[in-house]
């Protein structure tokens, strides 16, 4: 059996490679014992599932370990969002739960969530745990499951659709009547994933004008990775620019993350949105409290958090680090890169929904404003733009060996700027004395290193995106 490992969201595998129906299996074994271990097997365990290939096979086989172990199962009876899952832990106060997904990982990619009682991703001390059970099960693993059919009768096992009470709870924390009045024009696409029938249908239900991409399970994900980037949205703006419309609105595989195209079909960087968010967040509802942002995120955020005397918040990469701290309510808003993000008084967990909502309320106050002029008006704000972009290079074992060894003497100087400052929470962070800075992380599950950089103007850029590659390779 191939060693099994949790990474920043969950274990995720090829599909009839390591993603088996028996490595699934070990795997919930190993999950059952644990909640068992803990107390929390009697409080219920939520079972979801997305729309890819064989993931609800896969909860099904979840759900006969779970309840052979007399855990009680609360089942969704239909491909659901992560963050609609999380909420249904929290509603029912169940003991956690386990997602079938792999997210916004190409096709032929399967996965399994494992969240805690609070909603969120469970942390590094539990799934260590875990996979240390999962490695004594190495060699004949016999295991003992019971039919759904049979779950059913005993009453242990429930089938539940988590999709009206997360909407309902949406309506609570967004202003959905702004967004009903503004006469905004949408278009949806959900990049064949989770977010069907809700995301479009909550603007459908405002009586907003909305178009819909996409909106049927293709477990090929129109042969692309279901994840809504740049390169994978430009047929979204294509169809905001051709109905005419204010905005373009996308979430990935499991509607964790987020991606969003302005009225003339421009991508805007979830950096950017998080930082409209934070400032958009502040004035709206006055709220207090910290922002948090992973190591790899933009300083745009410290830059408006510096203007209304918030508290900033650094974290290793990772929603789980974030979704702790909203657990405590210590945040406003807490988000990474990687297009995640979630605030307070929600799940303490990405929720690529609510951020399209608030994007669509943010809008909405605005008078319909482009986003890009939201953007260029907060730079004004905070004394001149702030330019963002991450690099992935797929390297050699060598090649990643010799990384490693370096960053632990990092250079004090790097395109021709002074480092000021090192960061170590999770790769190398290396700061210069105008508020630029360039990070280095080498991947835990795969052979990448990624090189996040931001700089004040494009010449800074291409200098410090050129020095980074040359220590790569070096």
């Amino acid at each position: 059996m191939a060693q099994i490992r949790f990474g920043t969201s969950g274990w995720r595998g090829v599909i009839a490679d390591d993603f088996t129906f028996t490595n699934v299996r070990i795997v919930t074994q190993a999950i059952a014992e644990y909640l068992l271990a803990e107390g929390l097997g009697g409080r219920g365990i939520v079972v979801g599932y997305d729309t890819r290939f064989l993931s609800e096979a896969f909860a099904h086989q979840v759900a006969k370990i779970l309840t052979a172990n007399g855990i009680h199962t609360f089942f969704c009876t239909q491909a659901t969002p992560t963050p609609a899952i999380a909420y249904e832990i929290i509603r029912r106060g169940a003991g956690g739960a386990i997602n079938i997904t792999a997210s916004h990982n190409p096709a032929e990619y399967n996965g399994l969530k494992f969240s805690s009682p609070s909603g969120g991703p469970a942390l590094p001390q539990v799934t260590r745990r875990i996979e240390v059970r999962v490695q004594e099960f190495l060699g004949p693993f016999h295991f003992h499951e019971i039919s759904m059919a049979e779950a059913e009768s005993q009453g242990i096992l429930e089938r539940v659709d988590p999709q009206k009470p997360y909407l309902e709870r949406l309506g609570e924390i967004v202003d959905l009547g702004i967004i009903a009045s503004s006469g905004l024009k949408i278009v949806v696409d959900s990049l064949y994933g989770t977010a069907r029938g809700y995301l479009d249908k909550t603007f459908q239900d405002a009586g907003c004008q909305t178009k819909s991409l996409h909106d049927w399970r293709d477990p090929y994900f129109g042969n692309a990775a279901p994840e809504p980037s740049e390169e994978n949205l430009k047929e979204l703006g294509f169809n905001v620019m051709e109905t005419g419309s204010h905005l373009g609105l996308a979430t990935d595989g499991d509607a964790d993350r987020f991606g969003i195209v302005d009225a003339d079909g421009t991508f805007i960087s979830p950096n950017y949105i998080l930082a409209l968010l934070l400032k958009h967040l502040v004035q709206s509802r006055r709220w207090e409290g910290a922002v948090a942002r992973s190591v790899a995120t933009t300083h745009l955020i410290d830059a408006v958090a510096r203007r209304y005397g918030i508290p900033v918040i650094e974290t290793p990469v990772g929603f789980k680090y974030i979704g702790e701290l909203i657990s405590k309510d210590r945040l406003i808003l807490g988000g990474e890169e990687s297009a995640g993000l979630s605030i307070k008084g929600h799940i303490p967990e990405k929720d690529g929904i609510l951020a399209c909502l608030l994007v669509a309320e943010m809008l909405a106050q605005a008078d319909k404003a482009r986003l890009r002029q939201l953007l260029q008006d907060l730079f004004v704000e905070v004394g001149g733009p702030i330019l963002t972009r991450r690099v992935n290079f797929h390297l050699e074992p060598e090649v990643l060996d010799r990384l490693r060894e370096r960053l632990r003497y990092p250079p004090m100087t790097l395109g021709g700027q002074k480092v000021v400052d090192l960061r170590d929470l999770d790769g190398m962070k290396l700061l210069f004395d105008d508020g630029s800075w360039v990070l280095f992380r080498v991947s835990g599950t795969e052979p990448v290193a990624r090189l996040y950089v931001e700089a004040r103007d494009e010449a800074q850029m291409d200098r410090l995106l050129a020095a980074g590659k040359d220590l790569i390779y070096s």
